[in-house]
């Protein structure tokens, strides 16, 4: 069926196979920037079956060895191939183990995280909403976000300034076309706090979940992740460099495939690398941070906001990040109920019960149940290949290829 194809009709049968997925689980298709003509003839073709896919994507990975193609490239798309292979037979019904499954998806294999580590990050916490020691931790946290919140009333205008002021920084480090624009909304009942839809032509919607309260501590890491110099960043400029130069597999973005854990790391680090990184992936700090810039954004504004705190919290609680990645080992590997994996949410996170619930509720899709693998393993991965940078220079240096070329997990390790 695929044999003796040259590059080009190779990377075309790759992006009708990706887009046949959106006909089986509408969503998977997370940005399609690429020939419309494509997206027409998938979409009149009859739905495909899920076991046809896998097929398809099989005899691909096959035939890629015989088609001349430049390693990474090769690479890229061997490692893509597996993934939807895997997807296709989840979609068949077929029975996937849970790590398995996220090692096809996402180029890594994961086990479960240390129950010390997330004591560690307790007492650290603890010394640092010190004051009534009396009360009970988690009352303490709670408190200290109910006063983080942004009033409803001045999301709008929070929004702005910091996508303002991001979006200078960036230009100024990593040259963005003239012409690229990032448009915000508020929507509500989504499992997700913000998303990025990347519309092409270097513009993007990010939508705000208006179920989640915003808190000013993470109101600039969210804008940093969706738009700059995460998300919005990166498709614009694989767009004006990989795929101008005929790499056109980056017209393509997939949920469940290794290009998510990549830009989700990189979405995670985002706010560190253009303001300023208080600490490494491992927690090790690293000089001048992002809080005291966010306490001056939100001077202005009128509202107070003690950054060096928030920052000190940040970094104390940098040992949860394997929470929730356990927690979908719990429901998926290891059999627990909804009632339990809440508790332990609630326990290691100290969230409250909805935010729990809404966790849960992540993590319970059958789209997305593996996607926080994406954010632990990613943030781990790529904050490690950072950290190797000798100075600032270099570590600038280092994101901008995570920006620009077309690196998979394994290539990173």
């Amino acid at each position: 069926m695929f044999t003796g194809m040259d590059a080009a009709t190779f990377v075309r049968e790759y992006l009708l196979l990706g887009l046949g997925f959106d006909r089986v689980e509408e969503g998977f298709v997370d940005a399609f920037t690429g020939d419309p003509d494509l997206r027409r003839q998938v979409a009149d073709a009859p739905a495909p079956q899920p076991r046809d896919l896998a097929r398809r994507a099989a005899r691909l990975r096959a035939e890629l060895p015989n088609v001349d193609l430049p390693a990474a490239r090769a690479e890229f798309l061997g490692v893509h191939l597996r993934a939807l292979e895997c997807s296709a037979r989840k979609f068949a019904g077929e029975e996937i183990g849970f790590v398995d499954e996220v090692h096809a998806y996402f180029d890594v294999r994961i086990e479960p995280g240390s129950v010390d580590d997330y004591r560690d990050a307790h007492r650290a916490m603890d010394e640092v909403l010190a004051g009534d020691g009396s009360r009970p931790l988690a009352e303490r946290l709670q408190a200290h976000r109910a006063a983080d919140e942004i009033p409803p009333e001045r999301l709008a205008e929070c929004v702005e300034a910091f996508s303002s002021a991001l979006r200078d920084l960036v230009r100024a480090r990593y040259p963005l076309p003239e012409t690229e624009r990032v448009e915000y909304e508020v929507v509500g009942d989504k499992p997700w706090s913000g998303f990025n839809y990347y519309l092409g032509d270097y513009r993007s919607k990010v939508a705000i979940n208006s179920d989640l309260k915003q808190h000013m501590a993470n109101l600039p890491h969210l804008i940093a992740h969706e738009a700059y110099p995460g998300h919005h960043t990166e498709h614009c400029r694989k767009e004006a460099g990989l795929v101008d130069a005929g790499q056109i597999e980056h017209t393509l973005f997939l949920v469940n495939t290794p290009q998510c854990l990549m830009a989700e790391g990189l979405a995670d680090l985002a706010l560190g690398a253009i303001v300023g990184h208080g600490s490494g992936a491992g927690g090790a700090t690293r000089g001048q941070g992002w809080g005291k810039w966010a306490q001056e954004i939100y001077a202005d504004l009128g509202l107070r906001f003690d950054g060096e705190r928030a920052e000190a919290l940040s970094n104390a609680s940098a040992k949860l990040l394997g929470v929730r990645q356990d927690a979908a080992l719990l429901l998926h590997d290891r059999g627990r109920s909804h009632d339990e994996v809440a508790e332990f949410l609630q326990t290691w996170t100290l969230a409250s019960p909805e935010r729990a619930r809404q966790s849960l509720r992540f993590l319970s899709s059958s789209l997305w149940r593996a996607y926080t693998s994406t954010y632990v393993e990613g943030y781990r991965l790529l904050g490690s290949w950072l950290d190797r940078a000798g100075d600032a220079d270099e570590r600038s240096e280092l994101f901008r290829r995570l920006l620009d070329e077309p690196l998979i997990p394994s290539a990173l390790r």
